[in-house]
């Protein structure tokens, strides 16, 4: 085994590490925020600085939970706003209420899903009858 092959499985691990400690630091986060908004945003932060040390993607169930601007923990009702708009086109729409920052999230992929999944349905006959 080489240098670089050791050199790999290293990075590997730190990869994995890093993903551990994220997904953690994001799960504490969600049950800590009833009683302290403010750990909860301290959680985001240092997740957020593991994830851009190791340089891994944050996984799609905690990127939409935190605000890019503030890098405040987001829950929906409490400190965001969540809003589902069509036009111009399928969107979802979360705005921050710490500091006013609006993300928005194309939802045409989960759409198109459905649509999909509809119409396999109405082919095999289990799905909904629309002629009635």
């Amino acid at each position: 085994m080489g240098k670089k092959d050791i050199r790999r499985k290293e990075q590997r691990e730190k990869k994995r590490i890093a993903r551990e400690r994220v997904e953690t630091l994001f799960t504490l986060a969600e049950r800590v925020f009833p009683y302290s908004p403010e750990l909860a945003n301290r959680y985001v932060e240092i997740a957020l600085s593991v994830q851009q040390k190791a340089k891994i993607r944050m996984p799609r169930k905690w990127k939409r939970r935190y605000c890019k601007k503030c890098h405040s923990f987001l829950v929906p009702g409490v400190n965001a706003r969540v809003r589902l708009r069509d036009k111009p086109y399928p969107h979802v729409v979360i705005t921050c209420l710490n500091c006013g920052n609006i993300m928005r999230y194309p939802y045409l992929r989960e759409k198109k899903a459905r649509r999909k999944y509809a119409s396999k349905s109405t082919e095999n006959g289990n799905g909904p009858d629309w002629t009635s």
